[in-house]
Parts: structure tokens; C-alpha cells; sequence
């Protein structure tokens, strides 16, 4: 892992090992229910191999997808051995995350013309948005970038109080205003300011609410183009995190919310302790939006860059 050791400052394999211990210890228990008394893949065993992956979280639409690879596969090559069938899943799933616009990302450099390169994170509340940009803030700094962080979610005081919090352990400077303020005037003086101070990078915080999708989408696009005013090309990155420990209640949300506002990367939170694991590969599949992070751990260095190889790897190693 000496590539990822030098490029990616805070990846450790075992973290992501530890992070996923219940998704591949459940899944992989399913999947030899799937293939006892079996020596081929046959009807029986793809049947079963459905239904571990949809109890794992996989999704019924990326489920039935893996199926039909698989069919193909058995089909074509006439005699594939159970003893196979869990290198040909992790094929296939590798090779579909690959295809939903998910390559392995290289380490994040910000556009020499994009400068403040600006974020906007969404997300519902408890999904872990804040801890989120906390880390991500950290991240950055440490690659030598200058950060200031926007208290946009200004709907509640703890909000703000919690990503100051996290402005102190990243070290990095934040924009707030009261309670009550207008959301898009606090994202108007962080971009002014970071344009003042030349910051490198710019992540504004929004409101978690799902409950009306219309004052959703009006207040993200206020937000935006206020943004717009100051940075015409901005925002550069709508960055949805999602509570991947939720299941497919994390599917729905990235439904509401890739409804709402034109999102264009993920973070999948919360991964460790739970066996919902599989959700990140149905997510990615419905959305065709790149996982770009997922957490694996509460300590602030502890948000990796989604990488789709080490993440099969860690789900569905190859004990062979």
C-alpha cells in the first residue's frame, strides 16, 4: 500500500478494513448459505446471490444488474465453480462502479483556475455534514491549501456552534452570523472574504432539511447564485453526504436531494458499525454521482478518498 501511504496522507487499509469488518463478515456468511451443497453457479445459486445482496443493502435495481453480469458469465463460459463465484462478484461490481463514472481519484489537487475553489455541502441533519467538513477543512490544510469555512445552516444555533468546533480542531478560519440569518448572505460574505484573503479553498455548510423539497431547492439555488455573483463559474463542487448506516433510507435522500440541486459528488458517512456496507455500491450505480469520500472513523483524519478497489477489496477480499 506504499502509493497510497505517499499520496493519501490519512489512508490506512486496516481503517477501511475495521470500517467495512461487518458488511464482508455479514455478506460473506449469506454467501455461503448461497453455495452450500452446490458445486456450480446454477439458478439456485444466483437466486440466493440475489437475495444476500439486496438484504445487504445493494439495492434491488444494482442487484438485479450483478445478477444479469453474472447470467451472462455462467452462460458464456458453460461451468463456473461456486469456488469462483466470489471472484466473479468482486469483478463485476469492481467493473460497475468503473462504469458509473467511479475511477479510482487521484489525489485532490485544487484547478490552478479555480481558485477559490468553492464547495457547497447538503446533506440531512444527524448524516454527519458537519463532522464531514470538519475533516475535509483538516484535509486540506494539511496539503498546504488555505480553507475558510461558511456557516450557511444558520436554521439552527447548534449548527453553527458545532462547525466552529470543528474550525478549531482544523485550524482554519470560519464565516458566521446569528440565528435566523439569510443563509444566502452568510455564503455571499464567505466567498467576499476568501476572494479577500485569497483562500485556496472555500467549504459553506447548508441547512439539513428534507421536509419541503420547494424551499429545499430555492434556497440552494439563492445560495448558488449569490455565489455566482462573486465567482461566475461557482460552485465548483455540491458535495451530498449521505449516512451510509441508514441504508436504503441513504438511497431515498440522494433521490431527494439529486432532485433538489444538481449534485455532483458523495460522501458516504458512518460505515463503521454497521453491515450496510453494500449501500455505497447501490448509491453510486443509481446516481451515477462519484463516491469521492467515505468516513471510517470519528477522528478527523479519518474521511478517506473512495478508492473502488480497495473498497472490494476490504468488502469481499480474495482468500484465495
Amino acid at each position: 500500500m506504499a502509493f497510497f501511504d505517499k499520496f493519501f496522507p490519512s489512508y490506512k487499509k486496516e481503517d477501511l478494513n475495521k470500517t467495512l469488518e461487518k458488511s464482508k463478515t455479514s455478506f460473506f456468511a449469506k454467501l455461503a448459505k448461497t453455495v452450500v451443497g452446490k458445486s456450480k453457479v446454477d439458478d439456485d445459486v444466483l437466486d440466493n446471490l440475489e437475495e444476500a445482496l439486496i438484504t445487504s443493502d445493494v439495492g434491488v435495481e444494482t442487484t438485479l444488474k450483478i445478477i444479469g453480469r453474472i447470467e451472462s458469465r455462467v452462460s458464456r463460459d458453460k461451468y463456473i465453480g461456486t469456488e469462483q463465484l466470489n471472484l466473479i462478484l468482486r469483478e463485476e461490481i469492481i467493473e460497475l462502479l468503473q462504469e458509473n463514472n467511479q475511477d479510482d481519484l487521484a489525489d485532490f489537487e485544487i484547478p490552478k483556475d479555480k481558485c477559490p475553489y468553492i464547495m457547497i455541502v447538503v446533506g440531512v441533519n444527524g448524516a454527519g455534514k458537519t463532522t464531514t467538513i470538519g475533516k475535509l477543512a483538516y484535509q486540506f490544510k494539511q496539503k498546504g491549501y488555505s480553507v475558510l469555512l461558511g456557516a450557511a445552516d444558520t436554521f439552527r444555533a447548534a449548527a453553527i456552534e458545532q462547525l466552529e468546533i470543528w474550525a478549531k480542531r482544523a485550524d482554519v478560519p470560519i464565516i458566521i452570523q446569528k440565528t435566523g440569518s439569510d443563509p444566502a448572505a452568510v455564503a455571499y460574505d464567505t466567498v467576499s472574504s476568501a476572494l479577500a484573503k485569497k483562500s485556496d479553498v472555500v467549504i459553506i455548510d447548508t441547512a439539513g432539511r428534507l421536509h419541503n423539497k420547494v424551499n429545499l431547492m430555492n434556497e440552494l439555488n439563492k445560495i448558488k447564485n449569490v455565489i455566482a455573483k462573486l465567482v461566475p463559474d461557482a460552485p465548483h463542487e455540491i458535495l451530498l453526504v449521505l449516512d451510509g448506516s441508514t441504508g436504503q433510507n441513504a438511497i431515498e435522500q440522494a433521490r431527494q436531494f439529486t432532485a433538489a440541486t444538481n449534485v455532483n459528488s458523495l460522501a458516504i458517512t458512518k460505515l463503521d458499525g454497521t453491515a450496510k456496507g453494500g449501500v455505497v455500491i447501490g448509491i453510486s450505480d443509481q446516481f451515477k454521482i462519484p463516491v469521492r469520500y467515505i468516513g471510517v472513523g470519528e477522528k478527523i483524519d479519518q474521511l478517506q478518498v473512495f478508492n473502488r478497489m480497495e473498497f472490494v477489496d476490504s468488502l469481499l477480499p480474495d482468500n484465495n
